[in-house]
């Protein structure tokens, strides 16, 4: 296996994925997500792929088959009245095939972004994940990660 930036390729097979995640999230939270939907299409995945300000990595088999995605975004905090000036790299998202989960895929694809994040001098990786998926939880917690700020809500 290795990680690789994502060519358009591996449009077909990402798009895959993201159905796989928006599953979790609609099985955790139908209120929610309405599933199975993809949050991107073809065309935009292509803009975003060319895009080096949201690297998208792929995590691939030794036959080229894609495993796992992991999206990235460039942040940058600057002249902000309350916060310091920081260079932040956002995962977007992160998806391991269900058929290749217990692999290592999601530990070989966030350990390549985040030698991403070191080479290109961020300050931080961060990311956002649903309560209701608590093996991305448990997963993100074995990586190092830690709460930042904790998001809370009253259903009506």
């Amino acid at each position: 296996m290795k990680v690789r930036r994502a060519e358009n390729k591996d449009i077909e097979k990402i798009l895959d994925l993201l159905i796989q995640v928006d599953m979790v999230h609609h099985n955790g939270r139908p209120d929610i997500f309405k599933g199975p939907v993809t949050k991107y299409n073809a065309e935009q995945l292509e803009d975003i792929i060319k895009d080096d300000n949201r690297p998208v990595f792929v995590c691939v088999d030794d036959d080229d088959k894609v495993l796992g995605h992991a999206f990235c975004m460039h942040q940058q905090i600057q002249d902000h009245k309350l916060l310091t000036d920081i260079k932040t790299l956002y995962i977007d998202d992160i998806c391991v095939d269900e058929a290749a989960r217990g692999k290592g895929v999601g530990r070989m694809l966030y350990e390549h972004v985040k030698e991403y994040a070191k080479e290109k001098c961020f300050y931080n990786i961060t990311l956002n994940v649903w309560e209701c998926n608590p093996t991305a939880i448990k997963f993100y917690e074995s990586m190092g990660l830690k709460p930042q700020k904790i998001g809370m809500e009253t259903v009506l």
